[in-house]
């Protein structure tokens, strides 16, 4: 049987969620709700839909494990390591699903960054900057850290031909349009989605090769250039655009449509655990 017909069983076979929208309430926030708490969910979710699958959630995953995948591609990667048990922390944590040879296959990697309080700041009436006579606060470069445990992932899937690293972002510094705020005295301030001071979103879509933004970019793709072909593993990188804060469920969503097209494309090596499911109905 081909991959493409082995997919597309899997693709059958799942069962639609149900009712997976109540799960958190319609209005819960990000802010009220760990990412983490939502990859529980989705690895629920996942059982449910997929209950000959066995699945795990870890919290993080050593840099050794990181150096030993890279081995298995070729013998002379991944051979430096000063500290022992460094570890990579996605906020969200990893999602993983055992396949047919017994081994840990990673479906879905989160994390949530919230950078920029402008919003929260001209709706309260503060000022900013060091006399306090600023609306906006120039954007920081916390979220640049992001980078290291998407190329660590990245390293660690290597030889995969998924990539469900999944970011999610929220504030003023990840706008996609520009937007008025209304202090309390009643003055507008407008924030310009394309102010160098503001918009942090250029640093990070090096990260998915200036792909498109709020996309499922979870399947790897294959580009020829000249006598090369190049593998991208591209994160999906999800932003509000306007300053709201996510909802849960949004989020929710999100993942388990990343962890299903990572089940897809998975699918020739879960197709015993599927088959025999299928036998058995």
């Amino acid at each position: 049987m081909t991959k493409k017909n082995q997919s597309g069983r899997l693709t059958v076979q799942h069962k639609q969620s149900k009712g997976v929208l109540g799960i958190f309430g319609d209005e819960a926030k990000l802010h009220d709700t760990a990412i983490g708490e939502i990859s529980h969910k989705v690895k629920e979710q996942l059982s449910m839909e997929f209950p000959t699958l066995m699945f795990r959630y870890r919290r993080g995953i050593k840099k050794e494990e990181v150096n030993n995948a890279l081995r298995k591609v070729a013998p002379d990667l991944g051979q430096t390591l000063f500290v022992a048990n460094s570890s990579i922390i996605p906020d969200g944590g990893i999602i993983e699903v055992k396949d047919d040879n017994g081994q840990w296959r990673i479906v879905v990697v989160s994390e949530a960054k919230h950078q920029g309080k402008d919003i929260e700041n001209i709706k309260s009436g503060v000022l900013v900057g060091k006399r306090n006579d600023q609306d906006l606060m120039a954007a920081g470069n916390a979220i640049e850290r992001a980078h290291k445990n998407i190329s660590e992932i990245a390293n660690l899937m290597l030889a995969e031909s998924h990539f469900p690293y999944v970011l999610f972002l929220e504030g003023s510094n990840f706008l996609t349009e520009t937007i008025s705020v209304e202090r309390p005295d009643g003055r507008i301030v407008t924030l310009e989605y394309n102010s160098g001071m503001l918009n942090r979103l250029d640093r990070l879509t090096s990260a998915n090769y200036g792909l498109p933004i709020n996309t499922n970019l979870c399947e790897n793709r294959f580009v020829a250039h000249k006598d090369k072909t190049i593998m991208l593993q591209s994160a999906s990188i999800y932003t509000q655009g306007n300053g709201e804060r996510w909802k849960v469920n949004e989020i929710f969503e999100i993942m388990l449509d990343i962890s299903r097209t990572s089940l897809r494309i998975l699918g020739r090596d879960l197709f015993l655990q599927l088959t025999d499911r299928a036998a058995k109905q």
